[in-house]
């Protein structure tokens, strides 16, 4: 349950604070008043108590102790309407300046002051009424020792002294001020805070219903440091909000290029089974050649979609890859005596200059699709009688790799999208091959995902030349 409900959280900030600076500044008041009164008190009394001693001290002086010389040393030492009056170590009054009738006096042993003064040595009270004078005084009494003697000083409590006695006001101005000063300065904070929180609120409630945010109540926020913070809130779900607009963009390109792929090997799998299917008497030549067709038209298809499967692995568990220890000379080996007929048949030849036992840590089956890809693409469109080049030097805790060919090279337009999913220079070339446009797409990826990067260009002396790095830890770039 809150203390002010109904109220925004930057007004329910601002009266709470106000709230404690409120009863911080009255306390503070109370405490201060008390004080210096006190101060002012302790300060009359020990004018009065130090009275009493230089009397005490004049008596030890005095010839004679009589009423008529006590009176003269009042006359002569008194402050004014002060009232002074003796006692005996039994209470009994000898001695006052005011009242002469000592056989009425009762006796004094019960007076606060004076039962103060037996018993500490001194003592005093405030605005006491007097049962003999019926009127009110600031008492301080004085035992001295051996005698007993008791010297009570007193002066009327009277407008006079209470305005001397009441506490000096400045400061409860100066207490207020400083109250008013830090009402304003909490007010102007509180009516920022307001302000970003309820812009906050109101991008909340359009984010959460899909509202337009490019408004003008959501442009500019407060300049200060909660602003600054409340601008990048928004200006990074706006940036979030565009991303994920775009990677939808990406995923419907993507399955409308997926389903352009894969309708075109499907359909030549179905044209050739119903060929067969419709005509039963066909020759078994023809019959072989369309199942052969159809049975590389399946490799096809099965090639893109494990390319496919490769691609959303990396997209979407990049951080759940197996690493373990990869000998790339080796590995770079075996694709070379896998493709060799390929490269025999086509009159290519694969120069291999890895350094013997290039290790780095890795994921195997994504290190394989990076060189595998390279060389089948380059197989596929470097041209006949090609050579493939293939180099590594160790830089710092990475391997460079360089992977050129001396063919016929891509026209400059391509190169700065032949990495793009299902992209193609020559569609009809690439389909006819049996490409599935994915990879270099999954070489990139596989690139970017061991911490490492990709160019490529074309040669000055033709020819199509890959550059990239992979670290030797195998850890991905933030």
């Amino acid at each position: 349950m809150t203390l002010f409900p109904n109220i925004s959280v930057g007004r329910r900030i601002y009266l709470s604070v106000l709230s404690v600076f409120v009863v911080f500044a009255a306390a503070f008041i109370v405490f201060q008043q008390n004080r210096e009164k006190q101060y002012k008190i302790d300060s009359l009394n020990i004018r009065l108590q130090d009275y009493n001693t230089r009397m005490e001290e004049s008596m030890q002086n005095m010839k004679t102790i009589d009423e008529h010389t006590l009176d003269d040393y009042v006359r002569e030492h008194a402050m004014p309407e002060l009232r002074v009056t003796l006692i005996d170590r039994h209470g009994r009054v000898f001695y006052d300046s005011r009242l002469k009738d000592y056989s009425n006096l009762p006796n004094h042993l019960s007076r606060p002051e004076v039962k103060a003064a037996v018993t500490t040595g001194q003592g005093s009270t405030v605005e006491r009424n007097s049962t003999t004078l019926n009127d009110y005084f600031f008492y301080s009494a004085t035992r001295f020792n051996p005698s007993g003697l008791i010297i009570r000083s007193a002066l009327p409590y009277d407008n006079n002294l209470a305005e001397s006695l009441r506490a000096d006001q400045h400061y409860i101005w100066f207490a207020l001020s400083a109250l008013a000063l830090l009402t304003l300065i909490l007010y102007r904070f509180t009516s920022r805070l307001g302000r970003n929180i309820t812009k906050l609120r109101l991008f909340a409630y359009r984010a959460d219903r899909g509202d337009s945010l490019d408004t003008e109540d959501l442009v500019a926020f407060p300049n200060d440091e909660l602003g600054e913070i409340a601008e990048k809130i928004v200006k990074i779900y706006k940036r979030l909000q565009n991303t994920r607009h775009e990677q939808d963009i990406l995923k419907r390109q993507l399955t409308q290029n997926i389903a352009h792929e894969l309708k075109t090997p499907v359909a030549s799998i179905q044209g050739y089974l119903e060929t067969i299917l419709d005509n039963p008497r066909i020759d078994e030549a023809t019959r072989q050649q369309f199942l052969q067709r159809s049975y590389a038209q399946a490799q096809r298809l099965t090639s893109l979609l494990q390319d496919i499967s490769t691609l959303n692995r990396m997209d979407d568990a990049p951080n759940e890859m197996e690493l373990g220890r990869v000998d790339i000379a080796a590995m770079v080996e075996g694709i070379e005596k896998d493709t060799a007929m390929q490269l025999e048949a086509r009159h290519m030849a694969f120069v291999n200059q890895l350094p013997e036992h290039l290790t780095v840590n890795g994921n195997q089956s994504l290190l394989y699709s990076v060189f595998r890809n390279l060389t089948d693409n380059a197989i596929a469109y470097a041209g006949e009688g090609t050579t493939i080049n293939l180099t590594a030097e160790e830089v710092g805790d990475e391997w460079h790799f360089s992977f050129s060919d001396n063919g016929v090279g891509v026209a400059a337009e391509h190169l700065p999208r032949i990495f793009e999913r299902f992209y193609r220079v020559d569609k009809g070339r690439s389909r006819k091959m049996g490409g599935t446009g994915l990879g270099l797409a999954i070489v990139k990826n596989a690139v970017l995902m061991h911490g490492g990067k990709i160019s490529v260009h074309n040669r000055p002396t033709g020819g199509l030349e890959f550059n990239f790095y992979i670290r030797k830890d195998g850890k991905r770039s933030n």
